[in-house]
């Protein structure tokens, strides 16, 4: 069996085979000795599950292990989004949380987050640190635990409402008045995850009328991934269609990450979204400050930033690394093209559920179509077209493939390469006419994602092709 391994974001493995309760006891008294270790012991740690299979068990043997630890859990009374568990983090100031979720993984896989006192997901000194406890300890099979009952009759374990509080710190960071005057008529996508109740909740509140796609528990997502992509919002999509809403939302199994389809049921892809909003928030906020993006996240972001003169931070993958610049006061706004977004004073830590709710405030003021925001963008900053594929590969052909994207190469589809940039997250190509793109194996599942990016529609497919044909070595 694999050794547990954190990757961009948690620790994930497949149920019953490498993510299993004996395991999850390891990991968790790993995390608990890292606590009492940084001397944090008696601020507790909030703890919560998605609607996985197992999720409320594992949760349940977590809390076990934190009271024989003598560290006191705030144990979510339903399963919940990430978000929501990093709000309570920073309200309790506690010593950290762990959420248990997959996020939009498939339905087999289980996973835990860890996230510190500061409310973001843990940097990599942290999770290398939890690593080593809980390799040292998985072969043991002597992780203690206090019943459930006993912990709970002992104070060591407390059920506790994190939906209340969150939802009311986002009435505040929304502008919900243009929305209520609007009047508008959205679809809701919650692909059988956590955000049920939370973003549907505060549209009807605001006086929209709503309709739920997938609204209810299923451990199985339907039988696809929960992740809000152009496929997987299909149904949405011809919901919207067929019944003349104004815009489609969604949010993924654990509600971090969003999706947005348009009136006309058009896909709109993160990084056009995140550019939307990095501009709505710069015109109507006024606020100024830096914005960060991650390494594979569109220039879009650049462009517009230049326009309302902020400086941009490049990251790596994972938004441990944006929520770190958010909490050190550098930026204003972060996004990442895998769909999560934050902004300042709220959580360091993606949120799909403020991400939808800012694009139906941008949507509600500006009363324009989202096709129509992104059009008199272009005309502003200039056209960015992108696109990420996933190309699966095996551990057998892994190595052949690390092998070529550390050779030089001179040209991708036709166009000059005239810088490269290698890091922990792949290989970056900068193309002669500022197109780009990258390649980076996934910390998470056994794929390459190569994202592309360029001026026009030609130039993306061609890229895409060269892309393709390079990692599988045609």
């Amino acid at each position: 069996m694999e050794k547990i391994k954190f990757g961009t974001s948690g620790w994930r493995g497949v149920i019953a085979d490498d993510f299993t309760v004996s395991r999850v006891k390891a990991v968790t008294q790993a995390i608990a000795d890292h606590l009492i270790a940084q001397g944090l012991k008696d601020k507790g740690i909030v703890v919560g599950y998605d609607t996985r299979f197992m999720s409320e068990r594992f949760a349940a043997e977590a809390v076990k292990v934190f009271a024989a630890n003598g560290i006191r859990s705030y144990l979510s009374n339903r399963d919940v989004p990430t978000p929501a568990v990093a709000f309570e983090i920073i309200r309790r100031k506690a010593a950290g949380g762990i959420n248990f979720t997959a996020s939009h993984n498939p339905p087999e896989y289980n996973g835990l987050k860890f996230s510190p006192a500061w409310g973001g997901p843990a940097l990599p000194e942290t999770t290398k640190d939890i690593e080593t406890r809980a390799n040292a300890l998985v072969d043991r099979n002597s992780v203690p635990f206090m019943p459930l009952a006993e912990a709970k009759q002992k104070g060591m374990v407390e059920d506790s409402d994190l939906r209340r509080f969150y939802l009311d710190d986002l009435r505040k960071k929304i502008d919900f008045d243009p929305i209520r005057k609007a009047k508008l008529k959205i679809a809701v996508d919650l692909l059988y995850g956590t955000g049920r109740d939370y973003l549907d909740s505060l549209l009807r509140e605001a006086g929209c009328s709503v309709t739920v796609v997938h609204g209810q528990r299923d451990p199985l997502f339907g039988g696809r991934s929960p992740e809000p992509s152009e496929e997987n919002l299909a149904e949405l999509s011809g919901v919207i269609k067929k019944g003349r809403f104004d815009i489609g939302l969604a949010v993924d199994g654990d509600a971090d990450r969003f999706g947005v389809v348009d009136s006309d049921g058009t896909y709109i892809n993160p990084n056009q979204v995140l550019a939307l909003v990095l501009d709505y928030l710069c015109r109507t906020r006024g606020w100024k400050g830096g914005a960060a993006r991650s390494i594979a996240t569109s220039h879009l972001i650049d462009a517009v930033a230049k326009k309302h003169g902020i400086e941009v931070y490049e990251t790596g993958v994972g938004f441990k690394f944006i929520g770190d610049l958010l909490v050190q006061g550098k930026i204003i706004f972060g996004g990442e093209e895998s769909a999560g977004l934050t902004m300042k004073d709220h959580v360091p830590e993606k949120d799909g559920i403020l991400a939808c709710l800012l694009v139906a405030e941008m949507a509600a003021m500006e009363k324009k179509t989202i096709r129509e925001l992104l059009k008199r963008l272009y005309k502003e900053v200039g056209m960015v077209l992108n696109e990420r594929i996933n190309i699966h590969i095996t551990e057998a052909n892994r190595k052949a493939v690390c092998d070529r994207l550390s050779q030089p190469v001179s040209e991708l589809g036709e166009l000059r390469v005239k810088g490269k940039k290698t890091t922990a997250d792949g290989t970056k190509y900068m193309l002669e006419d500022d197109s780009w793109v990258l390649m980076r194996a996934s910390g998470t599942e056994p794929v390459v994602r190569v994202y592309v990016e360029a001026g026009s529609e030609e130039k993306v497919k061609d890229l895409i092709a060269a892309g393709r044909a390079f990692i599988l070595g045609l």
